[in-house]
């Protein structure tokens, strides 16, 4: 027997394709029992009176303002999506984008994970555009220029403040030299992941790459086109922190602006970390953490990011009545015999 028939006898078996899609299917949710059990460790720590005296002081002032200022900043990402789309070849109509992002907005309060609204809002728009790849990248990209103007911000704010920045960074992430080790580590093996890489699978990863880099230029880049993404950025941005500011007075805060606007700044930062349910979780925890790192108490700075919490599911219900009513016009469509609408087709692409 030749040396290559041993070899194809005494290979073993590929895993089963069940085998190597169980772990993209079940990630999500060990990301959303990790957000639920941050959630689960607070209430154990500080008690449940801060999620219950949330609810309490939550009335009809602080609804309208949620609405009022959801709306704002709603119309503004929505300006800034549309910038981005089409700088990148894409038609985006601004009333049906309003709508779009209003519902991404609701299915990312409500949804595990937080950013199961934008990846239908995404599938959706390319959909329509007949390019999905290019839809993708145009709410990637949107999303980009809103989390890096948020990340200058918060670290303006903590360079201008040195007190703050120590009590912050000092107090609250004394593991931050592990982490940043831990961060390079796995960027290196990224990238000789990537380096390895042969043939024709290599071929597309680079042809994706340029393509990509291509529109960041087109997209965020370029000079009609970034100047524009950073006021409207910072816009969405400041609109943000009015309403943290309103649940942090609601939640019985006196301190000064010039004191909260950084804990709240951070706050909105960590809102981006993938372990969360809905948004909840990492936000709770730092807001509890940093406001007793700076002497504000710990119960009032989880009782203010779980006032905003509410604030924000309220100022995404107009999303829930895009919903319905898309819902309904896509039954009767298909109940007259016409073709259903895209959101059920682009749900199962997300899923």
């Amino acid at each position: 027997m030749s040396r290559a028939a041993v070899l194809r006898r005494v290979h073993l078996p590929a895993a089963p394709p069940q085998v190597r899609r169980a772990w993209p299917r079940f990630g999500p949710w060990v990301r959303t029992a990790a957000g639920a059990a941050i959630l689960a460790v607070l209430a154990a720590r500080l008690g449940t009176g801060a999620f219950v005296d949330a609810f309490a002081v939550v009335g009809a002032p602080e609804v309208l303002a949620a609405l009022g200022i959801g709306l704002l900043t709603t119309v503004l990402s929505v300006w800034r999506w549309s910038l981005v789309a089409h700088r990148l070849g894409l038609p985006l109509p601004l009333p049906t984008a309003v709508a779009d992002y209003y519902r991404a907005l609701f299915l990312n309060a409500v949804l595990p994970a937080g950013v199961l609204g934008d990846a239908h809002r995404a599938v959706e728009h390319g959909r329509k555009v007949g390019d999905v790849g290019r839809g993708v990248r145009a709410v990637v990209l949107e999303r980009t220029g809103g989390q890096v103007v948020l990340i200058a911000a918060g670290l303006t704010m903590l360079a201008a403040e040195p007190s703050l920045a120590a009590a912050v960074v000092g107090d609250l992430l004394p593991g931050a030299g592990l982490a940043a080790a831990v961060l390079a580590g796995t960027a290196a093996v990224v990238a000789l992941a990537v380096w390895a890489v042969r043939g024709e699978r290599a071929v597309r990863w680079r042809r994706a790459l340029a393509t990509s880099l291509t529109d960041v230029r087109r997209g965020l880049l370029a000079r009609n086109a970034w100047p524009g993404v950073l006021a409207l950025s910072a816009g969405a941005l400041a609109g943000h922190l009015t309403l943290f500011l309103v649940a942090v007075r609601a939640a019985g805060s006196a301190a000064p602006v010039w004191r909260l606007l950084p804990l709240m700044l951070l706050a909105l930062l960590v809102m981006a970390l993938p372990v969360n349910v809905g948004g909840w979780g990492p936000r709770e925890a730092f807001s509890a953490a940093a406001f007793g790192a700076v002497g504000l108490g710990a119960q009032q700075g989880l009782t203010a990011a779980v006032v905003y919490g509410l604030l924000t599911l309220v100022a995404s219900l107009p999303g829930a009545a895009v919903l319905v009513l898309r819902r309904g016009t896509g039954g009767r469509a298909e109940r007259d015999g016409g073709p259903a609408r895209a959101p059920d087709q682009a749900s199962r692409t997300v899923r």
